[in-house]
């Protein structure tokens, strides 16, 4: 199953690399905030389209249309996420304080505890934004249902929790290797220019700073685009993997 969904998501983020283009360019002015919302909100339809399709079907990308729309679908998501986000820092930061104000081997026990608990907090509050994120686009955008938590813990036990975070671990995996891959070709191929520049007593420094931007333009242009959708659509795909 989880392999389907790799494979169904994989294809699917490289159906129109004008698309890419597209949300890269608005992943480039992102430093001025608003795009961001826009970026998260053309992920939320990638997963709105998915939660509503099936693996290996013949769902569009996304088009970029209704702009107000997507900038508020865009708002709710990072809400969202802050707002699940914000109970295992919680949880940390009343086990520091308490550490603070404890002596000896107490206070390394408290805070060891706590970080224990904190991160168990954590990973099940990353897995309850993401699937709370596909609930709320399943049931037609109603942002309460992405804190319908009795709901959403359904959902993640009829998919079993270790495929819902074994599927993520996989996710964060496969993107760490396609960008270091990506990366390391541009890498390669740019030093060895360098080194041949260099054997002919010529300065590489500037072979290598084209090196720097070009990895730089195809990773905000391509790669990462492409990998935002990937892991949008597989989440949307775990979504429909419910019994």
């Amino acid at each position: 199953m989880i392999l389907d969904i790799y494979k169904d998501a994989l294809e699917y983020s490289a159906k129109d690399w004008k698309t890419l283009v597209k949300l890269g360019l608005i992943c480039l002015f992102s430093f001025l905030l608003l795009p961001a919302f826009l970026v998260t909100g053309y992920n939320y339809r990638v997963i709105n389209n998915a939660v509503h399709g099936v693996i290996n079907g013949r769902d569009p990308l996304p088009e970029f249309d209704e702009w107000i729309s997507m900038f508020i679908d865009g708002v709710k998501v990072v809400i969202v996420q802050i707002l699940y986000l914000l109970v295992p820092i919680i949880i940390f930061l009343i086990f520091a304080i308490i550490a603070v104000n404890t002596t000896g081997i107490a206070s390394s026990i408290i805070m060891l505890i706590g970080c224990i608990i904190a991160f168990v907090a954590f990973v099940v509050g990353v897995l309850m934004a993401q699937m709370g994120l596909c609930h709320m686009a399943y049931n037609e955008g109603a942002f309460s249902k992405a804190f319908a938590i009795n709901e959403i813990k359904e959902v993640i036990d009829e998919i079993g929790w270790f495929e819902c975070i074994a599927t993520i671990l996989g996710l964060i995996i496969i993107t760490l290797v396609i960008s270091s891959v990506v990366s390391t070709i541009i890498g390669i191929i740019f030093t060895a220019f360098g080194v041949s520049t260099a054997i002919l007593g010529l300065d590489p420094s500037a072979i290598f700073i084209l090196g720097f931007m070009v990895n730089s333009l195809i990773t905000m242009f391509l790669v990462g685009p492409y990998l935002s959708i990937f892991n949008s659509r597989s989440l949307g795909l775990l979504y429909t993997m419910q019994v």
